[in-house]
């Protein structure tokens, strides 16, 4: 593996959903503290602050660290484990998944589980099973066992799957992209521009408990009081079979994204043509996108004090919020590329020229 694939690799193995990101936070914060000053807000956000050649104007550049997963809010006393989601989940990807709830006395895996589709009459079998109606099941026969194993309410239950690269050698599958790919793109971002007078300061924000309402991006923020900011997210591919174009003609290795609209944001558009632009003088190629029912961290950042030019930048994937999802290695390179010649170009200038 190249550095690249162990830094996915080992963002998107942690565990870390909304509210319970400590284990993926000590990864992230090993990662960024080479790489500038690093602080932390007061709900757990990582703030690592770059500066270039002036301290202002301050670019933002953010990902969420939290990935959905659940919480334990039942034990029934026949030793079952009801649940309640931490984020966004379609409920039809869920069954038979395997998940790892962090107890006290350490990690106990379990599955998703409901009622067994033999025992269900043959109009009940068509239908799609809720979330209601599922536990999870870490082999227990009594609510003394499952307190015996650690499981308390309240404890933080994640999906259980690993980082594989696939067999064209440019495409990886595991949990988490969303967003721990825009995380990594924090720190392959600040590592390019190791070394080079970029005419601003730059601040990489981690965020946390985006899945659960924007909740990391609104205090980070405040701290960082950005000029402008550029959100990393991790796109929806549109190349499966069922989505018409219009629908999403985003796919897999044809280069990044950029967000045209989401239901909380429109971006600056003076920022979004210079994104095209950009890209175009670069030679990164960029694919356009709209997500209608869904938002960003760019929703509490933009809207931060008098207003904050954003843009949000992301990398495609298939199947995000399940336990495997999957992105283009091209996709993220060129993602990379695309953000070191945006800071490259985001002076006093250009930055107060957004919003004339």
């Amino acid at each position: 593996m190249d550095f690249t694939q162990q830094l996915l690799k080992e963002l998107t193995e942690a565990y870390g959903v909304p509210g319970y990101e400590a284990p993926i936070r000590a990864v992230v914060r090993k990662h960024l503290e080479p790489l500038g000053d690093l602080s932390q807000d007061k709900i757990g956000s990582l703030i690592c602050r770059k500066v270039g050649a002036a301290q202002t104007p301050r670019v933002m550049i953010a990902g969420h660290m939290d990935e959905i997963g659940f919480m334990v809010k039942h034990i029934t006393k026949e030793g079952f484990i009801r649940f309640l989601p931490l984020g966004g989940w379609f409920d039809q990807v869920m069954l038979g998944q395997r998940v790892v709830i962090q107890t006290r006395k350490g990690e106990v895996v379990g599955v998703i589980g409901a009622k067994p589709p033999h025992l269900l009459s043959a109009d009940d079998r068509k239908k799609v099973v809720e979330k209601k109606d599922m536990y999870i099941d870490i082999g227990a026969t009594s609510a003394e066992e499952v307190e015996a194993a650690g499981v308390r309410l309240g404890d933080p239950v994640a999906p259980r799957a690993d980082f594989v690269p696939l067999a064209n050698g440019k495409t990886y599958l595991s949990k988490a992209f969303d967003d721990r790919v825009g995380v990594a793109l924090v720190v392959s971002t600040l590592q390019a521009l190791q070394g080079k007078p970029h005419p601003n300061t730059v601040y990489g924000v981690s965020t946390v408990m985006e899945e659960v309402g924007v909740r990391g991006a609104t205090t980070s923020v405040r701290a960082v009081n950005p000029d402008v900011a550029i959100v990393l997210e991790s796109d929806i591919a549109g190349d499966v079979p069922g989505i018409r174009d219009e629908e999403s003609s985003v796919k897999l290795g044809k280069g990044p994204s950029m967000l045209i609209y989401d239901a909380r944001m429109i971006p600056n558009l003076l920022l979004r043509d210079l994104v095209r632009d950009t890209a175009a003088e670069i030679g990164v190629p960029l694919q356009l996108s709209y997500v209608e029912a869904g938002a960003t961290d760019g929703a509490a950042i933009h809207l931060h004090d008098t207003g904050v030019p954003t843009v949000v930048i992301g990398v495609a994937a298939r199947h995000i919020h399940s336990h495997s999802a999957i992105l283009h290695r091209d996709d993220y390179d060129g993602a990379v590329r695309l953000l070191e010649a945006l800071l490259m170009r985001l002076d006093a200038e250009t930055v107060a020229g957004l919003t004339r």
